[in-house]
């Protein structure tokens, strides 16, 4: 039984101590990559809306591919793609037409939920990302969470004060069993 809770108590402080590396590099890398985290060279972009559906699911989470220079130029139809709108706002839409106009390239998108497709062509130099085909459903409420103030703190903190907690707990649980053990030896010595 003991060697159990040895095996348990050894799993639990791994799993802590390993969650805690990996919100710390989430919010770390979220922060000096100004906003999205980048993981083996891929940015995570939380979906906001229902345009893409049933392909991305509102509150999922994607990775791109960020786009260089002429890479930009050589999207074909049906690639899903990450573009920046004249409002500064991010979009993810699939290119469902490519027109060359002689050194501009423009796509036509649309959101696989919409109806129609979007009202202006998207100019290849606007284009920062395409979809790299990884999805993890419903996790972009986490990320937009995990990015907050409040969200950095609790997911930097809460984890470290449980492994705290746990540390304690551990040593107090490992005093006990040397006090036990001290006082069987007092008594073992007095009965000889």
């Amino acid at each position: 039984m003991k060697k159990i809770l040895k095996i348990f108590s050894s799993i639990i402080t791994a799993v802590l101590f390993i969650n805690v590396l990996a919100l710390s590099f989430i919010v770390i890398s979220s922060k000096a990559s100004g906003g999205e985290p980048l993981i083996f060279g891929h940015q995570l972009k939380s979906v906001l809306s229902g345009s893409m559906e049933p392909t991305f699911q509102t509150g999922s989470i994607i990775a791109v591919s960020p786009l260089e220079g002429d890479e930009k130029k050589n999207l074909k139809a049906g690639d899903v793609i990450t573009f920046q709108t004249k409002d500064d706002i991010l979009v993810t839409h699939r290119i469902t037409d490519v027109q060359n106009n002689g050194s501009h390239v423009m796509y036509e998108t649309k959101g696989d939920n919409n109806n129609t497709a979007d009202i202006e062509p998207v100019l290849a130099e606007n284009v920062t990302a395409v979809y790299s085909g990884f999805t993890i459903p419903y996790a972009g409420y986490f990320i937009d969470f995990a990015q907050s103030k409040e969200g950095s703190a609790l997911l930097l903190i809460l984890p470290g004060v449980f492994l705290l907690f746990y540390a304690g707990l551990s040593i107090y649980q490992g005093l006990r069993e040397i006090d036990k053990k001290t006082k069987e030896m007092k008594s073992d010595e007095k009965t000889v």
